[in-house]
């Protein structure tokens, strides 16, 4: 605000006011005493500009006072005051200091002596809180003021560190900076299913006069709900994740588009349409009034807040916030395991969602046995009820248990990855019959980079104290392709799922010395400089092979 002379001979006058008030020690009240004593430092205190919304940050315990007045020449105005606390609750008054009707109408004369004005400060002038308010909502202050008078606002955090953001306007008649919200401002739960939550709200008036410039935001998470948008991006950047600078939460529809979904993970942020459980998303959905929430875990109680933002001055204004469970997942269907057969599963990493298999032993001495075909599975496996065996499964894996005749064996199967994982299972009572092939310690390869040349790799791999089949394959690969095909690798298919072609050797060998049991051979006919995949296959006694990890050698580009 522009400071005209009206003004500056009326804060002069306060000022003056104020070192009398001291020097005379008159009693006054604490909040009348910290205004006056204010009025010494008010080169330090900052004017509050109307018609912007601004952003003030409070240390603990330290009170931050800032200032407006009205234009000369309107004896009575109406103005509001919004104030959003953007983190923990705070407290903030109004005080209003009136000066004696003498001082006025001497500067209304143009009267500037000072010795006059000095006069006139003897004339005792109020001081009155009009307005105060402790707590963490969206508060908002209507009044009207006089051009006799100097506002004051006080603003106080006695929690930490914190900032909120005010704002003042004496224009009524045009648009609000702020969106408005319907009479009713509560969001209503109109459907709950394992997945998912269906909202409800009523229009903001200010959606329905400028769709064009509106749009509701929605924000989901499972701690608590927020008050304001201001308060939601603050709790997410104190967890140590990043946001854009210049948009926040508050997307724009250009960067946008309706219907995706704001992940935050690992420290960034992407814009993509599922979501993992526990973390915070926003969705953004134009003007439409109703929302189905997707991709929810079952039995999980989630908060949803509604926020209406005008895109022009990107403002907020918050609905009443609300909660819901979601429905608990049904139990899943229970595959009966028999003796001896295997059983592949296929878990959906997405929804974390759990496999049931069963088994009634016919014998007091089980195994149980497990192939990691893809990706990362846990395996949770109760005897009657109760738990015997419970880790995450690496490769092959053994459980060999005791019981009794009829023990009832329950297996929990659950991918612990987004994507999709396999596992193939066996429970059997012959131990003497074995499935799988006795394995090396070491399922790796190994290359010697020595004996490369531009046409010609050597690799080799340890065996058993078996004689055992082992078959060699290989294939051309892109280097940016290495990644991928590791990761993507199907570790329980077999030579039959490859070309002919790919098939370098089979061979038979074992040593009864295990420290002798390694075996190398030189696959020659190569491209020069060219990347290849090497696979070798172990065949035991049922003819079930076992894939070892894959090596990735390159041959030599100049010999």
């Amino acid at each position: 605000l522009k400071m005209s002379s009206f003004w500056f001979y009326l804060l002069l006058h306060l000022l003056m006011s104020a070192c009398l008030s001291h020097s005379l020690k008159a009693p006054t009240t604490s909040s009348q005493q910290g205004f006056k004593t204010d009025l010494f430092n008010f080169y330090h205190s900052l004017m509050l500009a109307d018609g912007k919304e601004t952003t003030i940050h409070l240390l603990k315990d330290i009170p931050k006072r800032y200032y407006f007045v009205l234009e000369e020449g309107r004896a009575l105005a109406p103005f509001t005051i919004t104030v959003t606390p953007c983190d923990v609750p705070i407290e903030w008054s109004i005080l209003v200091h009136k000066a004696p009707e003498s001082f006025f109408e001497k500067a209304s004369r143009g009267d500037h002596d000072t010795r006059a004005i000095s006069k006139s400060h003897k004339a005792p002038s109020v001081v009155s809180t009009i307005f105060n308010y402790k707590g963490n909502s969206v508060e908002t202050y209507m009044g009207m003021s006089s051009h006799s008078a100097l506002y004051m606002l006080e603003f106080l955090s006695t929690e930490r560190d914190t900032h909120i953001t005010v704002y003042l306007t004496t224009d009524t008649t045009s648009g609000h900076l702020y969106p408005e919200l319907p009479m009713d401002p509560r969001l209503d739960v109109i459907g709950i299913g394992h997945t998912t939550v269906t909202l409800s709200w009523k229009h903001s008036p200010s959606a329905l006069q400028h769709r064009e410039n509106i749009q509701y935001c929605l924000l989901v998470n499972e701690k608590h709900n927020y008050k304001s948008l201001c308060a939601a991006e603050t709790a997410i950047r104190s967890s140590g994740m990043k946001l854009p600078p210049t948009l926040a939460l508050s997307l724009s529809p250009y960067l946008l588009e309706p219907q995706q979904v704001m992940l935050l993970s690992n420290s960034e942020l992407s814009i993509i349409n599922k979501v993992s459980t526990g973390e915070v998303r926003q969705i953004c959905m134009g003007t439409k009034n109703t929302y189905t929430v997707p991709n929810l875990s079952p039995s999980t109680q989630y908060y949803f807040d509604v926020f209406v933002v005008n895109l022009l001055t990107n403002a907020s204004a918050a609905y009443t916030g609300t909660f819901a469970r979601t429905l608990e997942e049904p139990e899943p269907k229970v595959i009966e395991l028999k003796d001896g057969k295997v059983v592949q599963v296929v878990l959906d990493g997405k929804r974390q969602k759990f496999y049931s298999l069963q088994y009634q032993a016919r014998h007091k001495k089980i195994q149980f046995t497990f192939q990691l075909c893809r990706g990362q599975v846990r395996v949770h496996i109760t005897k009657n009820s109760k738990t015997v065996a419970s880790e995450n499964i690496s490769g092959l894996r053994y459980f060999s248990l005791k019981g009794k005749l009829l023990d009832t064996y329950s297996v929990q199967l659950r991918s612990t990855e987004e994507s999709n994982s396999s596992i193939k299972v066996q429970v059997s009572s012959h131990f003497h019959k074995p499935l799988f092939p006795v394995l090396p310690e070491s399922l790796k390869i190994k290359s010697f980079s020595k004996l490369r040349t531009c046409n010609s790799v050597t690799i080799a791999w340890l065996g058993t104290q078996e004689q055992s089949k082992y078959c060699v394959y290989k294939k051309k690969i892109e280097e940016d392709q290495v990644w991928m095909e590791l990761r993507s690798a199907d570790r329980c298919s077999g030579p039959e799922s490859r070309q002919k072609s790919e098939k370098v050797l089979c061979k038979y060998f074992y040593d009864i010395n295990l420290q002798r049991a390694v075996t190398t051979e030189t696959i020659k006919g190569l491209d020069a400089g060219t990347l290849y995949l090497f696979d070798v296959y172990l065949f035991g006694p049922s003819g079930i092979p076992v894939r070892y990890h894959s090596k990735a050698v390159k041959t030599r580009r100049k010999c």
